[in-house]
């Protein structure tokens, strides 16, 4: 444990990153931020993190003081959420948002280099794996704090006035966390003994492990960084082969149909259905949950079946439950029953996206050529993180027009990346067949 007590701090931290990731949302809609204007505090949390992560892994990766680089982003993001805390000028919101998401990012990449430390290399994916439960757990932490401060506090200061305080002790935390990682976290090694950018990829394409803020963030700034830090775009594009160029344009759909749906999301849990911010926290935990309780089984059901099959089947998933959350706003009377609902989907979400989160490692690596593995990893983040952020803005927009709108387009997006990924698997079941005897002995 003396050796993970850095990653205590780090947890610290990620309880504030998990609570704040749905506070802040929750409390522009509160300050009377607009739909199209959610979507945009959305879409610049996507974008931020990644010219953060790329920023501050160069630096790290060059020899730059790594725990000052962490204390860095936990200043920067301790700041951002109390300058948030003070105002409600909803384009200081959106620029604070921004400011804390570039903070988380630029966090990430440092910290994957820094749990390596001291470690042998056929060790990292099992490192990586602690620092995701550590920081997993913590935003689970997060979420559960915001459930039971909003649904205690709002009674007594009122919705508005209980989401302050929580933003207020989120910053304290933040705080903390910096404190405990200032004096935890590991010295500086020599410059010879770090490890190499590419074996860092390497380790980190053969671990699976995801965090449970995969559930509803799917972006990984630090995977971006290492997975293309040595990426050469033209090299990358000539050896890119049809099915892997197919299955990256459905991933550009997919997630754009991702972020019309999570971007207003808030707006119409606690406008439309006029949600407390407790019950929203809460559903949004069962969403996370449900894909941290499905990783392990997603792993063993991807070594056993095909990949792509099983991703197909979990996107035409998601690709009816987004729609289904304001089917279900409209058909199903307020109350418990209609509660009750809704936390069936959210877990249903949460489940279908750690399928889709476990099989995508998988399917890229089956598809890219083995020199331009790694670097197709990158792209597939790189990717996703853009078209979450493209999709959170049009999902705000649309939601100006109607969420059963934006939500149906969130599905249709879904729907037509999923048709992409079963061609991908028609074509991948008509050629192993004729490969297959020529491998056997």
């Amino acid at each position: 444990m003396g050796r993970d007590r850095w990653l205590v701090a780090w947890a610290l931290g990620s309880v504030a990153f998990g609570a704040t990731s749905l506070l802040i949302p929750l409390y522009f809609v509160s300050i009377g931020g607009t739909t199209l204007l959610l979507g945009v505090l959305a879409g610049t949390a996507a974008a931020a993190g990644a010219p953060a992560a790329l920023l501050f892994g160069r630096l790290a990766d060059g020899g730059g003081n790594r725990r000052s680089l962490v204390l860095v982003a936990l200043g920067l993001a301790a700041a951002a959420i109390a300058a948030v805390a003070a105002t409600r000028s909803v384009p200081v919101v959106i620029a604070g948002n921004a400011v804390l998401w570039f903070a988380a990012g630029a966090a990430a990449p440092v910290l994957t280099l820094l749990v390596t430390v001291g470690s042998p290399e056929r060790d990292w994916p099992g490192r990586f794996a602690a620092l995701n439960r550590y920081q997993g757990w913590g935003w689970a932490g997060g979420l559960v704090l915001g459930l039971a401060w909003t649904g205690l506090l709002s009674a007594p200061l009122g919705v508005v006035g209980a989401q302050r305080t929580l933003l207020w002790a989120c910053t304290g935390i933040t705080v903390l966390s910096a404190g405990l990682a200032a004096k935890w976290l590991p010295a500086q090694p020599a410059t010879g003994g770090q490890p190499r950018a590419g074996r860092i990829a390497r380790a980190l394409a053969r671990s699976r492990r995801l965090p449970v803020r995969s559930a509803t963030f799917p972006v990984g700034p630090g995977r971006l960084y290492w997975l293309t830090r040595s990426l050469h775009p033209r090299q990358l594009a000539g050896r890119l082969t049809p099915s892997l160029s197919l299955y990256f344009v459905a991933v550009l759909a997919v997630f754009t149909g991702f972020g019309v749906f999570w971007g207003p999301l808030p707006s119409y849990l606690a406008g439309t259905l006029g949600y407390g911010s407790g019950v929203v926290f809460g559903l949004y935990l069962l969403s996370s949950l449900g894909s941290a309780l499905c990783y392990g089984l997603a792993g063993r059901l991807a070594e056993r079946y095909d990949a792509v099959g099983l991703q197909t089947v979990s996107l035409l998933g998601r690709a009816v439950l987004h729609p289904s959350v304001a089917v279900v706003g409209l058909a199903v009377p307020a109350g418990v029953l209609g509660l009750v609902a809704n936390g069936v989907l959210f877990t249903a979400i949460g489940v279908a996206w750690a399928v889709v989160a476990i099989t995508a490692a998988a399917i890229v690596s089956r598809l890219a050529p083995p020199a331009i593995r790694g670097e197709a990893l990158g792209l597939y983040t790189a990717l996703s993180g853009l078209a979450t952020g493209v999709g959170s803005v049009l999902g705000g927009w649309l939601g100006g027009y109607g969420f059963t709108l934006a939500f149906g387009v969130a599905g249709g997006f879904v729907l037509a990346g999923t048709a992409l990924v079963a061609l991908i698997w028609q074509r991948t079941a008509e050629v192993e067949p004729s490969v297959r005897p020529a491998e056997s002995p």
